[in-house]
């Protein structure tokens, strides 16, 4: 047995070695940047700069060991980062410190005093060691505080000093030495950024720092940063719960950016739900997915959770901890996040006010950003890490079987989550000189629906019906506009208005289709995947010969995509030779009917007289308000493209508008060629029904019936308070009970009766949402 001397002397070893192990320190390369970081696990001081005294103390005087530190990480279960402009700020006075060590003439014994006497050296010595010491590395706006007080006090005893030498050395030492230390510091911007709150403060009072210092945090098992402090004096403009997670958005002063502040789980966890993720991430990542699991996300996915879940239960029974089911799913679903997914970003598309989040290089050096349905473009509190964005990019290369180096510097694809679809466009060195950058647009997980358009004012219900009668009658139509106007997602509204009865094949490039959703709610749809036209490799066929073999799988209604490259000849040499019998739809890129026209003969290589295959031009783009800080997205027209001009459609009047937007009353409305029956379309969808044929009035009827039924559904979704009136699943099932219905009264009275058509499908409606079948 050893002596108990010796089992002291081990337990101060121990605790020594603890200590040591706490503050260890190394400054590690990032690129251009010098990392200083600080192992802070078990430290009863905590890890935060700005709440512990200690912490910054000991910060501080590691900066004066190391040179040109650009960021500061304190890593315990939490990592708090400092970035370089708060780490600057106590570089600076850790400069202070070592300018008054290292100025010893000025600073010394007998600097302190101006003459032979030196009866209050002692003193005046003290206080600048105790200033250097200790004060200034814990307390740097307190150590100002009180070396201001200082000076006016003896600058006071100075004038009451009886002889004119003790009066000459305390001025001396107050303008000389103390002075020159306050002349430092109020080149600090530390202490300038404090001042306008100096006035009563007190020595400890840490609430300061709280206020200038506001590192990113993350749990030491994510690769996320997240700015979890608030700026100063913002304003809450909206609250709200995305799953297990806060979203809040905030007026920033003197900002015309919003901030989307997000608090995910994983940055709400117990010390420990931390200590039982941290463990199970530390088993997963040694876990080796077959080579068909990671071809198939889903599999991974449901592989990686299957593990997580059996981790968690197994290590809370090992340390005792009591937890309950939906516990151990919250933590199983945030270990597969960070193992098998794409972390934070899940939560953030998860989101359905999210459209668009970009991730711009270099990573770690600015937030994400984000636009979302409200607020429009705003400036999140997430900043993703080097390692997190090349863990993406290893993804989306394994995912898409699309190369991205610097021989194919651009990966267009999709990724699909749990919640969100979402294209990804995602860019590198050399076109990304700064690195990895991302661009996501992110799907509804549901089809979007022309009642939902109606709801949110993009499209008025007479231009529902007209879409939907558009796309009954089989013809050709292209959705233009900008980027962000809402082009694709009305596409993929309108595909929910063609009947079940008909097959549907999609050509796409990058998928962006609802066309998995579609398929659950009984449609029979293809897709097809073609080659990207920003980077052409691999075994993919082009768009071309995805749009030829198209035509080989039978009567279909085609939607392409997007209209972007040579795939146009093919498609309108199919619609020309009258090989496309049933709807043909798409988006393409445009500003006005013209414009579309230009692109498409002039860029794209279609023959003039080849364009007028294109039946309507259905225009979308974002409406500014006068202030520019806020638009809306809206269908400004429809237009039909006429067949008897030659060669240019605008001398010729080869375009008739037959809606057109009204920004005064914000509503999309009918010309009077639509409503005259100019429109050379409708009369020939009205040539191939015999009700129809001659019959203007029935035409007209039938467009206003189908207007009526979109926005009955948008009423009813109102009213009610039940969205998913409007949402795909019951739109599809209310279309079919049209149909059903319009056949029916037809066979009883021998033509269609609209009224009695829309009062039997109202009450169908009303049943469905009486007996909760919606």
């Amino acid at each position: 047995m050893p002596e108990p001397s010796s089992q002291s002397d081990a337990g101060q070893d121990d605790a020594l070695a603890l200590t040591q192990r706490q503050c260890a320190s190394s400054v590690d390369k990032e690129g251009d940047e010098n990392v200083l970081r600080i192992n802070c696990m078990g430290c009863p001081y905590g890890s935060s700069i700005e709440d512990s005294e200690v912490c910054m103390t000991r910060v501080i005087y590691k900066l004066l060991e190391y040179d040109s530190i650009s960021r500061i990480q304190l890593i315990a279960r939490r990592i708090y980062e400092y970035d370089e402009v708060q780490t600057g700020l106590l570089q600076e006075i850790a400069n202070v410190i070592k300018f008054i060590r290292t100025s010893r003439d000025l600073f010394s014994l007998y600097g302190m005093v101006n003459g032979e006497c030196v009866k209050c050296t002692p003193d005046r010595f003290r206080f600048i060691q105790s200033l250097i010491i200790d004060l200034l590395p814990r307390d740097p706006v307190g150590a100002y505080v009180e070396l201001v007080r200082r000076i006016r006090h003896d600058e006071i005893l100075a004038d009451r000093e009886g002889s004119a030498e003790c009066k000459s050395c305390t001025l001396h030492y107050t303008r000389n030495v103390l002075g020159k230390i306050k002349e430092l510091l109020d080149g600090c911007k530390l202490i300038q950024a404090a001042q306008p709150s100096l006035e009563g403060l007190r020595e400890g009072d840490r609430r300061i720092y709280v206020g200038i210092f506001r590192p990113s945090i993350r749990p030491n098992f994510t690769f996320t940063k997240l700015m979890a402090r608030l700026p100063y004096a913002v304003e809450s403009v909206r609250s709200y719960k995305v799953g297990s997670s806060d979203i809040n958005i905030f007026r920033v002063p003197e900002k015309v950016i919003p901030l989307y502040h997000i608090l995910p789980p994983e940055f709400k966890l117990t010390e420990e739900q931390f200590k039982i993720v941290d463990e199970a991430r530390e088993v997963m990542i040694r876990h080796k997915p077959t080579t068909s699991e990671l071809i198939e996300p889903d599999r991974v996915r449901a592989s990686f959770y299957g593990i997580a879940f059996d981790l968690v239960r197994g290590l809370a029974l090992k340390h005792n901890y009591l937890i309950k089911g939906p516990e151990i799913e919250l933590l199983a679903e945030i270990l597969t996040r960070e193992t098998a997914g794409f972390g934070i970003l899940e939560t953030m598309l998860a989101d359905e006010e999210i459209e668009d989040l970009v991730v711009n290089a270099p990573a770690g050096s600015s937030p994400i950003y984000v636009h979302h349905n409200e607020f429009e473009d705003c400036e999140t509190n997430v900043i993703a890490t080097k390692e997190e964005v090349e863990s993406w990019a290893a993804r989306l290369r394994l995912w898409s079987g699309r190369p991205l180096d610097q021989s194919n510097p651009v990966l267009d694809t999709a990724i699909r989550v749990p919640g969100a679809r979402a294209r990804v466009a995602a860019i590198i060195n050399p076109l990304s000189p700064s690195g990895l950058a991302f661009s996501f647009r992110r799907h509804r997980d549901k089809p979007w629906t022309l009642p939902i358009f109606i709801k949110k004012k993009m499209l008025s219900p007479l231009g529902a019906g007209l879409i939907w009668f558009f796309i009954d009658g089989a013809r050709t139509l292209l959705f233009a506009g900008t980027r962000g106007s809402g082009k694709t997602s009305l596409l993929g509204a309108s595909m929910v208005d063609i009947m079940r009865k008909h097959r549907i094949v999609t050509v796409e490039d990058t998928l962006e289709l609802p066309v998995q959703s579609l398929a659950k709610l009984g449609y029979n749809i293809q897709s097809m995947k073609v080659q990207s036209a920003i980077a052409q490799t691999g075994t993919e066929l082009s768009a071309s010969d995805g749009i030829r073999t198209s035509l080989r799988l039978g009567d279909s209604c085609l939607i392409i995509g997007e209209v972007r490259s040579k795939e146009a000849v093919a498609l309108y040499e199919a619609m020309r030779v009258g090989a496309l019998a049933n709807v043909v739809a798409g988006t393409i890129h445009g500003e006005s009917p013209y414009g579309v026209y230009d692109r498409v003969v002039n860029d794209l290589g279609v023959p003039p007289t080849s364009f007028k295959a294109t039946d309507i031009i259905i225009m979308c783009n974002p409406i500014r308000t006068a202030s520019g800080l806020s638009q809306q997205r809206r269908v400004l027209s429809i237009t039909e493209v006429r067949k008897h001009w030659e060669t240019d459609p605008v001398r010729e009047k080869g375009f008739l508008t037959l809606m057109e937007y009204n920004a005064k009353k914000d509503l999309l409305e009918p010309t009077s060629a639509l409503i005259d029956g100019e429109s050379e379309i409708i009369n020939s969808i009205a040539g191939r029904v015999k009700e129809w044929v001659g019959n203007f009035d029935a035409v007209w009827d039938n467009i206003m019936i189908r207007s009526r039924v979109s926005e009955a559904l948008a009423n009813f979704a109102e009213s009610s308070g039940n969205d998913n009136i409007i949402e795909a699943s019951f739109v599809v099932r209310a279309n079919d009970q049209f149909h059903n219905i319009t056949n029916e009264i037809t066979h009883e009275v021998g033509a269609p009766d609209n009224e009695r058509i829309f009062e039997r499908w109202s009450e169908w409606v009303k049943a469905c949402i009486r007996d909760e079948k919606v």
